[in-house]
């Protein structure tokens, strides 16, 4: 059950349904693509501007903020060389408890992914329609539909001057989608709370945790020679090829993923087992030519439990290298040549119990109004990992269908738009705590 209060809140978000969606409507508006290969913002900080007038103009306070790469903390995220964050700004709004409460922290990415094939597109990517229910558009699930959700609540919260005892902290970032470094730079900006809400589109469920991400490149070797020539001539000389001996690490690879499969983790009963994906593959220099080598990328997906004791992917991938290597000391090329490795990447892990703060808080505010207190099975990575790693218990809540993200006519369904701003105001009301 809500209290009254919780119900003046709750009604108000839903009474003013139609300025949620013209809110969300003008984000999808922004082209906020994720970075090209030279980094060249687009609109973030326009983007980034608008929500800092917003959230300044109902008592907010409000930073914006472009770090320096040398700010960030150690990781071992995928950060390419070069990279910048000029142009994309993060943003930090804090709304001040009365005090003897628990700081709550909203965070939500402003970057979306390539809206291409475009002509597939039933309308503009980056202008919203809103049609059966639904509103479309790139980033509208992904997650443009989650921030307009904490952003609005929290305007709700602070129009109707509900005495919250903690802080209510707001945390729009860049570069999720690519390299999760605009987290990295909110954390060592101080971005920190006693918990942490992050509505990326998780159907109304909640998520609780993610698995990590390693992202290796294999390099076999071979030798060059006609593809004319008898098949397999190594041993005298003659030409070897990469693309049959890499088979052999490919189905190394598919052995392991599949032990993982059968692997119980208890402490982690919410998420799904750890995974090997082959996602790249190139190889060959001439049509009539045995290939002088073949290069394999894969994404990598790790349990918090096959963690090391720092929380990195360094046991994961010794276990991986090692596979590879023991079934290539099968093969006597690849004795002589072994497969070389090539880590470009690893973000952690993480997970919340059910029974935390606030994985409680959060489900029991999804109880009160109507949701099943439902914890889904976390697939892909999201921020929550960053916060959790640095000090702030995170997890996930918001509207849309992760099936939905990335896709072509991509939408949010406008009823779960509104359940989650709606979920996000209790949640915050009872996290935070509220005076009187």
């Amino acid at each position: 059950m809500t209290t009254a209060l919780e119900s003046r809140v709750t009604a108000e978000i839903a009474r003013r349904r139609s300025e949620l969606v013209d809110l969300l409507a003008v984000l999808v508006g922004f082209d906020t693509r994720a970075p090209d290969p030279h980094f060249e913002p687009r609109e973030e900080a326009a983007l980034q501007a608008y929500l800092a007038d917003r959230l300044g103009a109902v008592g907010l306070r409000v930073e914006l903020w472009e770090p320096e790469l040398t700010s960030l903390p150690a990781n071992r995220y995928p950060i390419p060389d070069g990279y910048h964050f000029h142009g994309r700004p993060q943003l930090l709004a804090r709304r001040a408890g009365r005090g003897g409460g628990r700081s709550l922290l909203f965070n939500g990415h402003i970057d979306v992914v390539s809206a291409e094939p475009r002509d597939l597109w039933a309308t503009d990517p980056f202008r919203a329609d809103v049609r059966d229910g639904r509103l479309y558009g790139r980033g509208a699930c992904d997650m443009k539909g989650g921030v307009a959700a904490m952003v609005f609540a929290t305007e709700v919260l602070s129009g109707l001057d509900v005495p919250l005892r903690g802080d209510l902290i707001v945390n729009t970032v860049t570069d999720e989608e690519s390299t999760g470094a605009g987290a990295l730079a909110s954390v060592a900006h101080g971005v920190q709370a006693e918990g942490g809400i992050v509505p990326e589109p998780t159907s109304l469920t909640a998520w609780l945790g993610t698995r990590g991400s390693l992202m290796p490149e294999i390099v076999v070797e071979g030798r060059a020679g006609h593809a004319g020539f008898p098949h397999e001539q190594g041993a005298a000389g003659g030409p070897v090829n990469a693309v049959e001996k890499m088979q052999i690490v490919l189905a190394a690879l598919q052995t392991l993923r599949e032990e993982w499969r059968d692997r119980a983790d208890p402490q982690h009963p919410y998420l799904h087992p750890g995974t090997i994906v082959p996602t790249s593959f190139e190889s060959g220099q001439w049509i009539v030519s045995y290939p002088a080598s073949a290069t394999l990328r894969c994404h990598v997906q790790y349990l918090p439990g096959q963690a090391d004791r720092k929380g990195s992917g360094n046991a994961v991938m010794r276990e991986i290298e090692e596979r590879v290597q023991s079934a290539a000391r099968a093969d006597p090329w690849l004795v002589a040549h072994p497969p070389a490795f090539t880590w470009h990447g690893d973000v952690p892990p993480s997970f919340q119990q059910p029974e935390a703060p606030i994985s409680a808080t959060t489900l029991d505010a999804m109880g009160s109004l109507g949701l099943e207190r439902a914890i889904a099975s976390r697939t892909t990575w999201f921020d929550a990992a960053t916060f959790s790693r640095a000090g702030t218990p995170t997890i996930g809540f918001g509207p849309g269908a992760i099936a939905a993200a990335h896709a072509v006519d991509e939408f949010v369904p406008l009823d779960e738009l509104v359940c989650a701003a709606q979920v996000l105001a209790v949640a915050a009301m009872r996290f935070c705590g509220v005076e009187g």
